[in-house]
């Protein structure tokens, strides 16, 4: 019996005695002269057994059966289930073996089975976090994240991110490197899906800004950075209207880390139990079930319903702006080199002020070459190298030339091998001569 029993008892006992009424009784103990009345009733017929509730030692009403926790625990002892967490394997159980338990529940049922065990929550220091942007479309975080994504069941991936800062909106995709070429083919596909947004936030990757090179043993430190060419997707947002702005740390962009923590453990562990050992299945289970359980249960309301991001206008031609783009110089005979390759331009494309002009070259996505001279487009041709001058020999590269330009060397080669016939003297002249007059 407990203390808070034994108080019960003795007002009870009070009010039975008629030392205490029976509306001080219930005042003393917190109940109504109602139940007063009744735990009288009771004490008569069971005496101090009264006060005690009569489930106590017995199992609850709502108890659930032994069966299905034999059943949850030896579906979670799978090893394909290793490592999932209370609400995770809730979740599981529900969906794919039909047994409805609270995460509490699965929680102590998994530390009674020795499959789960609480860690201790490491004091972190707090920091301010910045407020979510009003409005979707405002600020979209984008960043790449390196694991192991298949767990050794199949090639190396790269899963690139792209989450909306107010409304935590995520849109991904797995690729085999993470380069330039395959950033492009995801902010394609966002572009067309859901229009520009205001302002892309990144980190200081070499795929969106140059370099700063520097001398050996040199440092910048307390320089102003100085004015660099931009990278191809720098070029491409500006061309595109979309401001780039660059985090100075990790935690600065902490709404995408946090999302790659989540997918390294959720991601990881849902393609673990569909099986899923190719990029392309990795592609599909990301599309049809990480993506939409991610925008629907993880995603907020923004504090503006307006959309923010920005259509597409005619101007806006992502085949030549998603591109590697470089400038060019026409030759005299209407060609250009690019990547080792001439290309001739088209006899009927041909237009004034072209000779010697800078021509914007396109290599796009697809693999193809488009070549625009000022605001049109021209056709071109590969030169086939059978057809061009052969470049010269060793033998002709290593021989002097036949002019030298020195000027101690000037010297007029036009007589060399010159046949002159042999005359007379001067004294066999003069007498010709006399002898004529």
């Amino acid at each position: 019996m407990t203390q808070a029993e034994r108080d019960r008892l003795v007002a009870l006992k009070k009010a039975k005695k008629k030392m205490i009424t029976q509306k001080q009784a219930a005042e003393e103990i917190g109940v109504t002269e109602r139940q007063v009345r009744r735990l009288l009733r009771k004490l008569r017929r069971k005496g101090d057994q009264a006060v005690i509730h009569e489930l106590r030692g017995r199992a609850s009403n709502r108890k659930l059966p032994a069966e299905m926790e034999e059943r949850a625990m030896t579906v979670l002892s799978d090893p394909v289930y290793r490592g999932f967490g209370p609400t995770l394997a809730a979740e599981y159980l529900h969906q794919r073996h039909r047994i409805t338990v609270s995460k509490e529940t699965v929680r102590q049922w998994m530390a009674k089975a020795e499959l789960w065990q609480a860690g201790r929550r490491r004091v972190v220091e707090v920091h301010q976090w910045r407020l979510r942007r009003s409005r979707c479309g405002e600020l979209v975080q984008w960043d790449t994240s390196v694991h192991d994504w298949l767990e050794g069941r199949g090639e190396q991936m790269y899963l690139i991110s792209m989450i909306d800062d107010a409304t935590s909106r995520l849109f991904a995709r797995f690729v085999r490197h993470d380069s330039s070429e395959e950033n492009m083919r995801l902010l394609w596909s966002y572009l067309e899906r859901f229009g520009r947004p205001l302002a892309f936030y990144t980190d200081k990757a070499g795929m969106f800004q140059s370099a700063v090179k520097t001398k050996r043993q040199e440092q910048r430190e307390g320089r102003d950075r100085p004015e660099m060419p931009p990278t191809q997707i720098a070029r491409a947002l500006r061309e595109l209207g979309i401001v780039w702005i660059p985090a100075h740390s990790p935690q600065a962009k902490g709404r995408v880390e946090r999302q790659f923590l989540t997918a390294q453990d959720r991601l990881v562990k849902g393609m673990r139990v569909a099986c899923v050992c190719t990029i392309e299945e990795a592609n599909a289970y990301l599309e049809k079930e990480y993506l939409p359980w991610w925008n629907q249960a993880l995603t907020v309301e923004p504090a503006d319903a307006a959309d923010a991001h920005r259509p597409l206008g005619q101007e806006s031609d992502l085949a030549a702006i998603l591109s590697h783009v470089e400038q060019r110089q026409v030759t005299n005979d209407y060609t250009l080199r690019y990547c080792g390759k001439i290309f001739q331009i088209d006899r009927q494309d041909i237009g004034v002020g072209m000779r010697k002009a800078r021509v914007r070259v396109e290599e796009r996505l697809d693999g193809t070459i488009a070549v625009r001279f000022q605001d049109t487009y021209v056709r071109v041709c590969r030169c086939e190298q059978s057809g061009c001058q052969p470049p010269p020999s060793a033998e002709t590269r290593s021989a002097p030339p036949l002019h030298s330009t020195s000027k101690a060397k000037r010297k007029s080669q036009w007589m060399k091998n010159f046949s002159v016939r042999s005359g007379p003297s001067l004294r066999e002249a003069i007498e010709v001569s006399n002898a004529r007059s």
